[in-house]
């Protein structure tokens, strides 16, 4: 990480908002995007015991990605007509997926949830990152491809090759160093790692 870079997006930003996330103009940007309701629903809907019953997990997930204000309007319908087009064991497999993506084994519920969705070409990162991050804001983070290729590149960040199908190596990789990058700059840039990361988009050019 090119930490000298990343002081100076810090002081230009800090200097456009001197509040950071609690500058007025930020409070307003930010409630266009309004992820802490985002993110009570997600753990309303998306706690441990609602995968018991396989068909509402799922209408909730698709309910979640269509709020969402960071997922495309083309990516939107395209998940949610796929789910509805699964046969029962792939419904139940998806499920489970997210299931263990948001409760147990990260790295296979990740693993299934991809090729799951790469069956229907909409193996999307926006689309695996989204209710991880509304599910825990502060540990997780939303991968959006056009920010996170100009992070990686801006901030000359090691260890990190990005590809369009979404890959946990990568993802577990991002993560750690966002969680880092947070740890070097003023908190007010990051009351959750979506913010931070929007920071990092507005900064970088």
């Amino acid at each position: 990480m090119n930490l000298d870079k990343l002081k100076r997006a810090e002081a230009n930003f800090l200097q456009h908002y001197p509040g950071g996330f609690n500058d007025p103009e930020m409070i307003a940007i930010g409630k266009k995007h309004n992820v802490g309701r985002m993110t009570e629903l997600s753990q309303e809907l998306l706690d441990e015991s609602s995968f018991s019953n396989v068909g509402p997990v799922l209408d909730s997930l698709i309910k979640i990605v269509g709020r969402s204000s960071m997922v495309s309007m083309f990516e939107k319908p395209k998940f949610r007509d796929y789910v509805n087009s699964l046969n029962t064991d792939t419904r139940q497999m998806l499920a489970a997926g997210f299931q263990q993506l948001l409760h147990g084994d990260q790295e296979k519920g990740f693993n299934k949830i991809v090729d799951i969705l790469a069956a229907g070409k909409i193996a999307k990162w926006s689309l695996m990152t989204i209710c991880p991050l509304y599910y825990r804001p502060n540990d997780e983070v939303f991968v959006k491809p056009t920010t996170a290729k100009r992070v990686i590149e801006h901030l000359e960040l090691d260890n990190l090759m990005y590809t369009p199908r979404p890959y946990w190596a990568f993802y577990a990789e991002f993560r750690a160093q966002i969680l880092d990058m947070k740890q070097q700059v003023d908190p007010s840039l990051s009351p959750s790692n979506a913010a931070f990361t929007g920071f990092l988009m507005m900064s970088l050019g």
